[in-house]
């Protein structure tokens, strides 16, 4: 894994924006997860599309592997640099190009994060829906299809992406997509580039679809007595036809957890928190409603939150609640599993866990964004155990195989990386194999982020 002709050319590209230093390697070569380090050789940091594809071409007259880097907080390792080679890190492109309040959508390099984007949008009164937690870069985001807590009403990454600019294995820069709101031309190559995790082109800039900010939000979290009526609950409201913002579960571990990281004092029992976006009349109507299903379900200690301070510590405690979790085993090493499933089939799932969890003697606790059957167990393991280890592993690879028997997917949002490559085949069958000829066709020498999301080379 000598690739010390391409730095040099590119160094006379970039000057001290090629990087090899051991820190700056260490940075690129970590995980937010349970991947041991896997650093590149060096890390160029381009200012502009060309430099991209100078940079690209370079790469590919030298057989040199690349890999994307927006802020490193992928979940699957998919920044990692398996194979060596250079990682490309967009942190300098990081400019809001142009926004269209009247067409409500806006163009920018990949660089920007999810906050920034949200900041330089006030004044607008438009802002970017998907929420993941993290403050991920825009980039990244489109090329893990990344969704989070909003998505049961805004859709994922997928549903929020009008148009792409993409620099090709070969150097080439492409345009996919259109500011149109609709079009029936072609295949849909955005589509395809959005979920790639960098193995089929480097995003350069990304057209996203904008909302309006609600005119009134109003949050609550209640307790349910089970999983099971806290499901039930979001099923009808679902069926209602009530638009939520947000519906998320937390199982009485979870609540256990930010209870003690975050200050509260929910009693530890399930919980789900949800959030109403609209006028000030609706979110009324709205929150009234949910409340009278709810009490149906056996739902008990409603707390509505419309103050603004309130609602950002209710969030706040969620998006937390990662941190919370591995707060309260300290030392301990976790597993993050990311199913999904249709909705009617949550429950069982996440009962059939829990009852996996307590057989294997394992902390484990669950967080779900229950609106669209996607929930995460984190699993607590002492990697010093070996046996504890395996039972965590095996734990998980039942997980999956529940999710698959139950129609659904070994991952709802993190992505496919290095993580979830041995499912895949269980997952898409030949389909697998045809994204395989996909990536064959579109980086014939397997330079752009090898070693994950697609079957491995022969």
């Amino acid at each position: 894994m000598h690739h010390s002709a391409a730095f040099t050319e590119i160094s006379n590209l970039l000057g001290d924006r090629l990087t090899q230093s051991k820190s700056d390697l260490d940075l690129h070569g970590r995980s937010e997860s349970h991947f041991p380090p896997m650093p590149p050789e060096a890390v160029a940091y381009p200012e502009t599309t060309d430099e991209v594809a100078q940079i690209m071409r370079i790469c590919a007259s030298h057989d040199c592997p690349v890999v994307g880097w927006g802020t490193g907080t992928s979940l699957e390792g998919q920044a990692q640099a398996p194979h060596g080679g250079l990682c490309v890190d967009f942190s300098r492109m990081n400019k809001v190009l142009s926004i269209h309040p009247e067409d409500m959508d806006v163009t920018l390099q990949p660089g920007v994060t999810r906050e920034a984007l949200n900041t330089e949008l006030r004044a607008t009164g438009l802002f970017f829906p998907v929420d993941p937690g993290a403050n991920a870069s825009l980039g990244g985001m489109a090329a893990t299809r990344a969704s989070g807590t909003t998505a049961v009403r805004y859709g994922t990454m997928r549903d929020n992406v009008l148009g792409l600019e993409v620099v090709t294995a070969t150097g080439e820069v492409i345009r996919t997509g259109t500011r149109a709101r609709k079009s029936s031309s072609g295949y849909d190559l955005t589509g395809l580039f959005v979920g790639a995790e960098g193995t089929l082109g480097l995003i350069t800039e990304l057209t996203l679809r904008l909302q309006g900010q609600p005119e009134a939000i109003s949050s609550a979290v209640c307790a349910f007595p089970d999983v099971g009526s806290a499901v039930a609950c979001v099923i009808d409201t679902i069926q209602m036809g009530l638009p939520m913002a947000r519906i998320e579960l937390m199982d009485p571990a979870s609540v256990a957890a930010v209870n003690a990281h975050s200050d509260m004092d929910l009693p530890e029992t399930t919980h789900l928190l949800l959030e109403f976006h609209g006028s000030d009349s609706g979110v009324t109507e709205q929150a009234e409603t949910f409340g009278e299903i709810a009490a149906e379900h056996g739902a008990s200690g409603f707390d509505w939150a419309t103050r603004p301070e309130d609602r950002t510590r209710l969030w706040t405690m969620r998006h937390n609640a990662y941190h919370a979790i591995l707060a309260s085993r300290p030392g301990s090493r976790a597993v993050v599993t990311d199913l999904c499933v249709p909705i009617s089939k949550l429950a069982q799932a996440i009962e059939e866990t829990r009852t996996d969890l307590a057989q294997a003697a394992l902390p484990g606790p669950i967080l779900g964004h229950v609106g669209d059957g996607n929930f995460h167990a984190i699993l607590l393991f002492d990697e010093g155990d070996t046996a504890a280890t395996e039972r965590a592993k095996e734990v998980h690879h039942r997980m999956v195989q529940r999710a698959l028997a139950l129609g659904g997917t070994a991952t709802g949002e993190h992505g496919v990386g290095i993580g979830k490559r041995p499912y895949m085949n269980e997952e898409h069958g030949g389909s697998w194999g045809l994204m395989g000829q996909i990536k064959q066709a579109l980086d014939p020498q397997n330079i752009l982020n090898p070693g994950k999301l697609v079957p491995p080379r022969n």
